[in-house]
């Protein structure tokens, strides 16, 4: 086990694989590097380590950065295994993920509440047992196809140079948001 005196664990969700690395699914992992700006300005960019065959992290400022190896739907294990390594709670947790939910540039920062339809999420609440946990849900859905597609038929698509613009503005302004709401340890 890796123990820290009192750690911060932001997890980001995606899926594994560079066909992924850019498409609105990975939202949450393409926020890290944003969040980790500016919750640890000071450790410069995130040099991730591999756990085993479950997560990567990378450690900053006091804070521990996560990312699953396992597919979305499955990431619920990496990230119980993650809170096991670091001794942390539910409550030393945050979990950065996509959400169809919201237009494209948006972000909530909430604590608990059910899946809402997200497997990623889902299989967290499985493996923890709890709910209590923060989550960054960042807006993947453009304006104009609020009621159009369903959340299935685009999380999986590229996304555009414009839109990842609009995205990095918003994962900046989350981080933001999470540092005031939950300071380091």
């Amino acid at each position: 086990m890796i123990h820290d005196a009192q750690v911060r664990i932001v997890a980001g969700l995606g899926n594994p694989g560079p066909e992924y690395d850019r498409t609105y699914h990975n939202a949450g992992v393409l926020s890290l590097p944003f969040i980790a700006a500016e919750l640890a300005t000071d450790d410069g960019p995130l040099a991730f380590i591999r756990y085993k065959k479950s997560f990567e992290y990378a450690k900053a400022g006091g804070w521990v950065f996560v990312r699953p190896l396992a597919y979305m739907n499955d990431s619920g294990a990496a990230v119980k295994d993650a809170l096991k390594v670091f001794k942390a709670k539910p409550e030393d947790l945050a979990v950065a993920h996509d959400d169809s939910d919201l237009t494209l540039g948006s972000f909530k920062i909430v604590k608990g509440g059910g899946a809402a339809g997200h497997k990623g999420i889902r299989s967290i609440i499985e493996q923890i047992g709890t709910q209590e946990f923060l989550r960054i849900r960042i807006g993947i859905r453009a304006a104009d196809e609020t009621h159009r597609k369903k959340a299935g038929d685009f999380v999986l698509s590229t996304i555009a140079p414009a839109q990842m613009k609009v995205l990095e503005a918003a994962f900046g302004a989350a981080a933001h948001e999470l540092l005031l709401k939950w300071p380091a340890a």
